[in-house]
């Protein structure tokens, strides 16, 4: 049987792991660091706590032994959140088998070196090929046999194509792409300009704040991920603007749930302390900032959000200023 492990028993991992055994031959583990939370699950076969709508099948097998979780496995889907991927990485290191092909689901990128997913994963597993999948997917949606659609991206198009007919299903489209650091990128930047249009969504502004959101990240999105080398038409596909559109205007989205608490005047503070899961873009917000200084990149809502979130200017004062900018022309997909 093919063995597929999924590392992390968040909302994500949880949909992966169920989503792995919908093939008749898989066999799934499901890791998760947590003692208590993998016995939980295990037992009552549901992540009440961040993903209640789907029950696991028996034969996924539930538990914090990394070593029984990794052991022969040929897919390890990791899931864990940015934040804790390095600790994560550092940790199951030894017991990833070599052979095995890594698929990383994370959208961030880590603060204190500006790795992305990927990059960071290569420096524990330098040998396996890494898979990243981007685009539009709700756990909460996807568990629901909702018709969903993805990509698979990879330096190695054979690792992409297999992932792509591992995990496809009737219900899930997966298309294969090669440019794995436009797919990250996106993944990460689509969440920043989500907080910015949940912000709108709180301070009462309407559909065409929120729309103007969206076009003008998306701009932004283009104008980072070019200057990084990434491919200009990965960002007007299912990971670029399908993934924003998702993110920006969907009621599952944690990110766009942050922005809307912010344009309703709650703190930072309060917000993260009533959630249950982790926004990924509040962290990636500093990244992605710092990472635009250095390059001289222009990114005017990156901006604003970064001074909402950890300079304490209010949401009104950043919308405004972002509407008083001077003037210009929409000359290109990628002005500033």
């Amino acid at each position: 049987m093919a063995r597929t492990a999924v590392l992390g028993a968040g909302a994500m991992g949880t949909a992966c792991a169920w989503l792995a055994a919908q093939r008749h031959d898989a066999e799934v583990t499901l890791w998760a660091r947590n003692p208590d939370h993998a016995a939980t699950i295990g037992q009552t076969r549901r992540n009440d706590r961040l993903l209640p709508q789907v029950k696991l099948p028996p034969e996924v097998l539930v538990t914090a032994d990394a070593g029984a979780a990794l052991a022969h496995a040929e897919v390890v889907l990791v899931c864990v959140p940015m934040r804790g991927l390095r600790q994560a990485s550092q940790l199951l290191q030894s017991a990833v088998p070599r052979s095995a092909i890594l698929v990383s689901t994370i959208k961030g990128i880590e603060n204190e070196t500006l790795h992305r997913p990927s990059s960071l994963l290569r420096q524990f597993f330098p040998q396996q090929p890494i898979v990243v999948l981007g685009g539009p997917c709700h756990a909460e949606e996807l568990v629901q046999r909702m018709p969903t659609t993805i990509v698979a991206a990879s330096d190695d198009r054979a690792a992409a194509e297999c992932i792509q007919q591992r995990l496809a299903t009737e219900f899930l489209r997966i298309y294969a792409n090669t440019d794995l650091l436009g797919v990250e990128l996106g993944g990460a930047l689509k969440n920043v300009i989500a907080i910015a249009a949940g912000i709108c969504d709180g301070l009462g502004f309407g559909d065409n704040a929120r729309a103007a959101v969206i076009t003008r990240g998306l701009n932004e999105m283009v104008r980072f991920g070019m200057a990084l080398g990434a491919e200009p038409a990965t960002f007007f596909g299912l990971a670029g603007i399908g993934d924003l559109v998702a993110t920006c205007t969907s009621g599952h989205s944690r990110n766009r749930h942050v922005g809307e608490q912010l344009g309703r005047g709650r703190s930072l503070r309060q917000i993260e302390q009533s959630m249950q899961a982790v926004a990924e873009g509040v962290l990636t917000t500093r990244s992605v900032q710092q990472m635009a200084m250095q390059r001289q990149i222009e990114m005017p809502i990156v901006d604003q959000v970064c001074a909402v979130l950890f300079e304490g200017k209010s949401s009104l004062e950043a919308a405004m200023d972002l509407m008083n900018r001077p003037l210009k022309a929409e000359s290109s997909a990628v002005s500033g």
